[in-house]
């Protein structure tokens, strides 16, 4: 039997909040937090590449949580940083454990066996998908809409290259959603961008393929720039845009 990789004083690999909330909307946070188990020992990074884009999505938990509360929408956030597994990621794939985020060398990830690999799906990332499908699944049994919502930040340069757009929504096969929320966003003065600077993909996507698209439920992948939302007021601002926008895209189906 594998080891756990998280002691009984850590947290648990889900935050969940307002599971009962009346909303359509169900909000997730696939990249949440920056926090490493104790026992990875920061994965070899010093503190000051875990405050960084590579760790988490800067911004992304606050705005959820504010646009959560607003609307009285069910929040599910993971607890630990996408450098230990990125929940955006099919497990199998080399960039759920990047060896390399950006241009930094991940040191704790460079020679990661199977089962080292394994120990860390078991305790992050099949908690928070199993998670999120519960849920799901229990808003269908009691006969409710769902509408998923991936919210992620992203930075304003990304490798030299200016991100001019204010904010992204993303989607793959089903961009029915992504298009009329792009288009309340753009009625209040966002310069937004459609799959920009990431195209969705089953390859390079797991969170709404598996438990939106594959399910049928109307769903987009929200992104921020992040030097928008990097303090309270912004979070805020940006919170009751997104609420407003998400509301008048839902009204359209």
């Amino acid at each position: 039997m594998l080891k756990s990789l998280l002691t009984a004083d850590e947290p648990p690999a889900v935050a969940e909040k307002r599971r009962d909330g009346r909303s359509d909307f169900v909000i997730v946070v696939d990249h949440a937090s920056r926090r490493i188990p104790r026992g990875l020992n920061a994965l070899g990074l010093p503190e000051s590449e875990l405050v960084r884009h590579i760790a988490w999505d800067i911004g992304a938990l606050a705005v959820a949580d504010h646009v959560s509360a607003a609307l009285d929408a069910a929040l599910v956030a993971q607890n630990y940083s996408r450098l230990v597994m990125d929940c955006n990621r099919a497990p199998s794939v080399p960039s759920a454990v990047p060896a390399v985020s950006e241009l930094t060398v991940i040191p704790g990830n460079e020679t990661l066996g199977d089962e080292q690999r394994e120990a860390r799906r078991l305790a992050v990332h099949a908690p928070y998908h199993d998670h999120i499908a519960a849920l799901v699944d229990e808003r269908a049994r009691q006969g409710r809409k769902t509408i998923l919502i991936a919210q992620h930040t992203m930075t304003p340069v990304f490798k030299g290259s200016v991100r001019e757009m204010q904010a992204a929504v993303m989607y793959n096969r089903d961009g029915r959603f992504a298009l009329a929320l792009k288009e309340a966003l753009a009625e209040d003065g966002v310069l937004v961008a459609d799959n920009q600077p990431y195209a969705m993909t089953d390859a390079t996507d797991h969170t709404l393929p598996v438990h939106g698209e594959k399910r049928g439920l109307l769903h987009v992948g929200l992104e921020i720039r992040q030097d928008l939302v990097g303090d309270p007021a912004g979070q805020l601002l940006w919170a009751d845009r997104v609420a407003k926008a998400l509301e008048k895209a839902r009204s359209r189906f």
